[in-house]
């Protein structure tokens, strides 16, 4: 039964120093403010609807598919040619979107 005690609060306080490491990491990981870029040129629907802030998998799936019908975006800009995409989502956006050109 000692055994099993030591064991349990082995495990607690194993618990009480890690948190603050995991909380650590993920902090400064925030305030790094570095932010993933993705190329809406080469990207498919599933990677634009992950990388981007209120583009889900429809939105992304038009981004696409304007890009097939259009041709590469030239600006960042032409982003709102496509339907659901507006000025809001954009600017959420923007240093998340990148140019193959770029």
């Amino acid at each position: 039964m000692k055994l099993n005690r030591w064991f349990a609060t082995a495990i607690f306080l194993f618990s009480l120093l890690a948190a603050p490491l995991s909380l650590a990491a993920e902090t400064s990981a925030a305030d790094s403010g570095e932010v993933a870029r993705i190329d809406i040129n080469s990207a498919d629907a599933a990677a634009i609807a992950a990388a981007l802030d209120g583009v889900g998998l429809v939105k992304a799936q038009e981004i696409v598919a304007y890009r097939e019908m259009f041709g590469a975006f030239q600006s960042v800009e032409e982003l709102m040619e496509v339907k659901g995409i507006g000025p809001g989502t954009l600017e959420r956006n923007r240093e998340r979107i990148a140019l193959e050109s770029e």
